[in-house]
């Protein structure tokens, strides 16, 4: 029987709340040495400031420094060079600076505010198509497996060219590979499914790109980009695009309705969806901690020197809720203005699909709300040892 090491202190939750050792850990010390799912040690960084100064500092916070070692660190020691640098392969959170910029500079194109709001009317069917299916089943209903999951699964399948059908196999996938507390002999297993899984897809869409988005970049960029790159960028873009949507649908709606003053709000001024939005972005914080980032010189944190080539993890959940940021930070507040959290990260790899993230969750909100007005959480189950926090289900009623 595979023993389960503890989590360490960034990914504890209280509910929606961070662990409250962080918060005495961000007012007290605002640096400390903690273990990692890594299997390495890292400076844990927890104030909001010093984590936009990590984040926005790619020379001497690197993305792409010792990328081998700390693969290898987390257990994919068996790996040869070969087959990580494949694993690596258009992967935009393993690089720096120029081969990043390369990367970003293809993508950006596809996840622009003006065509989000083209993709917009499909969105709103996509939603109200499931809304409907939801009433038609009746009440109760769980809230993700009706609703926050298959929502941006099927953009995200629609965007890629991914088949939809699919859906199981890669949902799957992707809950093993984020999971900590899976063995990592079969978070490797699947993560090579996954690739395998893409190099098919990729094939097929080299042979005939179409319109979807991996088409446009094999027609539009086929001989700057490798087969391994798409791969790399598929792999990444629909686990992204969906599990991070996912689940701040369903914990940001279980989130309105334990604060009921706030989804009144919300369901009288629909207006108030943007700033809502970020307010839920920021308090919920559905990923724990940034990517991690490698000191390339020595550095002062928060008045602790951090060597060459050590590890540091930005706590994004606590520094979203350091009263740096905003007064009262640890209550939801969709009035306020929530701009400048650091829930899609910060810098050069502030998350490219982040227009896509809040487009869906305009969208999504609002309507549930309006469709289901006496909405009510019947129960909700914590997923706890997922490197994207949220919800395994939530039971709502109407």
């Amino acid at each position: 029987m595979t023993e389960i090491q503890p989590l360490p202190v960034y990914m504890r939750r209280r509910e929606f709340d961070p662990d409250p050792e962080l918060a005495v850990l961000r007012e007290e010390e605002g640096v400390r040495r903690v273990a990692t799912p890594f299997g390495v040690d890292a400076w844990l960084v927890t104030r909001f400031a010093d984590v936009r100064a990590v984040l926005g500092d790619p020379e001497r916070f690197s993305s792409g420094r010792d990328w081998a070692r700390l693969f290898r660190a987390a257990g994919l020691e068996a790996m040869g060079d070969e087959e990580l640098a494949r694993l690596r392969a258009g992967n935009l959170l393993a690089y720096d600076a120029p081969e990043h910029t390369r990367l970003r500079r293809l993508l950006t194109p596809e996840f622009t505010v003006r065509r989000m709001r083209r993709l917009e009317p499909r969105v709103e069917e996509i939603v109200e198509r499931h809304l409907d299916e939801m009433e038609r089943s009746g009440s109760p209903a769980d809230l993700v497996s009706s609703f926050a999951l298959p929502v941006p699964s099927m953009v995200i399948c629609e965007l890629l060219g991914v088949p939809y059908e699919d859906r199981a196999g890669f949902q799957h996938r992707t809950s093993r590979m984020l999971d900590v507390s899976v063995p990592v002999r079969e978070r490797v297993a699947v993560q090579r499914e996954s690739r395998a899984y893409m190099a098919g897809l990729v094939a097929r869409i080299r042979a005939d790109p179409g319109e979807e988005l991996l088409g446009t970049l094999v027609r539009e960029h086929g001989d700057e980009l490798t087969d391994d790159e798409l791969i790399g960028i598929g792999n990444l873009l629909l686990v992204a695009g969906h599990e991070t949507t996912s689940n701040m649908l369903s914990l940001g709606t279980l989130a309105l309705l334990r604060h009921p003053d706030q989804a009144e709000l919300l369901r009288e001024e629909p207006e108030r969806i943007d700033a809502a939005v970020e307010e839920l972005l920021r308090w919920l914080g559905i990923l724990h901690a940034g990517t991690a980032r490698v000191t390339t010189a020595e550095v002062d944190l928060a008045g602790h020197t951090v060597r060459p080539g050590e590890l540091v993890v930005c706590a994004l959940t606590t520094a979203n809720r350091d009263p740096a940021l905003v007064p009262d930070p640890d209550a939801l507040d969709i009035t306020r203005d929530a701009a400048g959290h650091v829930a899609f990260g910060h810098g050069v790899h502030h998350c490219l699909g982040a227009p896509l993230a809040r487009m869906e969750m305009r969208v999504g909100y609002p309507a549930l709300l309006r469709r289901f007005p006496g909405l009510r959480a019947v129960d909700a189950d914590f997923r706890t040892f997922h490197v994207v926090y949220g919800l395994t289900s939530c039971e709502v009623a109407w």
